[in-house]
């Protein structure tokens, strides 16, 4: 029979230490009830498992879609870098496409992974898309990058830089002109309107290009001078005269996106102000209309209380919209007023700094015909047997680009869609005489 008297040594020497070891641990166990208190002792039992965990080698940053009031152009980046990203054994794509699009446009869905290599540091991007419940709140997104924490100032010094200067890249290669819209969101603008096509006097049209791109490449001038880096046009003149049409072949040609701001939809000057900040730059904001806006009228009709409240829109928060602090968030943005009728604005809005180019937006002219006539019909020269006769007559009528162009519209064949044209521009004239 086993007992201690014939154990070996070693293990007799194991066993009385084990004994001295639980009796030890009994001490310190009654000690521990008197010492140290019931809240002392939960808050160790709970925070020393964590001593023995390994941490995690990874980093994760966030790139929330806004950066404190403005959108993070690190989001944006990432959002187009991305998409050219996308592997096979990705599971769930949003996928478009627009009329003027080749191919179909892709882009990640929510929670979906994206993985990355860069000199040799393994990246994963991941989508996350979240909305409040039982919330007004919009929802919010954001991308989520992760990584080896060694690397990351290499990824902070060179792998962000790195998509930043990719998404420009594939920007200005595949740039397609969006047009916001305060309520429903942005589409792709398909407008065609270009400087080649639009009907208007040909100095007029080189006045306006060689102004665009003064514009743009003086981004050291504003800066050397304090001025923010902006620039104001007002259109003015009839109804049908191309107003819309050169805000889109200005949109087309320089490749800036259009904010369409409706005053009417704004409710106070903090709504204003949202709006603004809600922008990109290298945009167009466009306010049509301006005119017709109750709060822009004359301040000594009485049109504005001018106390600067943020509890309604008005002229005043509107002028520092477009030439106070608010107009320096964001660079190289372009302000287009339209109005038919200048005569109605307050001279405040129509100084140089706020409106800063003036263009008269004119009847038809002869000039403007011509080119009417190449779009339209292929008339390339001035041989028609009618072309002499409707000249003539659109110097002497009042007739807008958009009405000839409706009569040119009528028929395919020249000589039938210019006939036309005649008699319409007869019959106005004759018109305008009773009157």
């Amino acid at each position: 029979m086993f007992s201690p008297t014939n154990m070996p040594r070693s293990v007799s020497t194991l066993v009385s230490a084990c004994t001295t070891f639980a009796g030890s641990i009994m001490l310190i166990r009654s000690m521990e009830k008197e010492l140290i208190p019931d809240e002392l002792r939960s808050y160790l039992s709970a925070a020393i498992p964590y001593l023995f965990t390994p941490l995690s080698p990874n980093i994760t940053l966030v790139i929330d879609e806004h950066f404190g009031v403005s959108r993070n152009q690190v989001y944006d980046a990432a959002e187009i870098y991305l998409n050219t990203k996308i592997s096979p054994s990705t599971e769930r794509l949003k996928i478009g496409k627009t009329p003027k699009q080749n191919t179909i446009s892709f882009a990640i869905e929510n929670d979906e992974v994206v993985t990355d290599v860069y000199e040799n540091i393994k990246l994963t991007w991941v989508y996350v898309c979240t909305k409040p419940e039982n919330s007004d709140y919009e929802e919010t997104r954001r991308f989520e990058l992760s990584f080896n924490k060694k690397y990351k100032e290499k990824v902070m010094d060179r792998y962000l830089p790195h998509v930043l200067k990719r998404s420009e890249e594939i920007k200005d290669k595949e740039k397609v002109v969006k047009l916001y819209n305060r309520e429903w969101g942005s589409i792709n603008l398909e407008h065609p309107s270009t400087f080649d096509t639009l009907a208007l006097d040909p100095e007029l049209k080189k006045m306006i290009v060689d102004d665009l791109k003064r514009f743009l490449g003086r981004k050291e001038f504003y800066k050397k001078v304090g001025k923010a880096w902006k620039r104001g046009y007002l259109l003015y003149g009839p109804p049908g005269t191309g107003k819309s049409s050169l805000i889109a072949a200005m949109a087309n040609y320089i490749k800036f996106d259009i904010y369409d701001l409706e005053l009417s939809s704004l409710s106070s000057n903090s709504d204003l102000r949202r709006v603004l900040l809600s922008t990109t730059s290298r945009s167009i904001l466009v306010i049509e209309d301006i005119d017709c806006s109750a709060q822009t009228r004359d301040r000594q009709q009485g049109g504005d209380d001018n106390d600067g409240s943020n509890s309604k829109l008005t002229l005043s928060g509107l002028l520092n919209f477009i030439d106070g602090l608010w107009s320096s968030c964001g660079d190289e943005r372009i302000i287009v007023f339209t109005t038919n009728h200048k005569d109605r604005l307050d001279p405040a809005l129509l100084r140089p700094g706020r409106m800063d180019v003036h263009i008269n937006m004119p009847y038809c002219t002869p000039q403007a015909f011509s080119i009417l006539a190449s779009n339209y019909l292929d008339i390339r020269d001035k041989n028609h047997y009618l072309y002499d006769e409707i000249e003539g007559l659109i110097q002497r009528t009042n007739v807008t680009p958009a009405e000839v162009a409706e009569e040119l519209l009528a028929s395919e064949n020249a000589d039938v869609a210019l006939q036309g044209l005649v008699n319409f521009l007869k019959r106005k004239h004759s018109e305008a005489n009773e009157v």
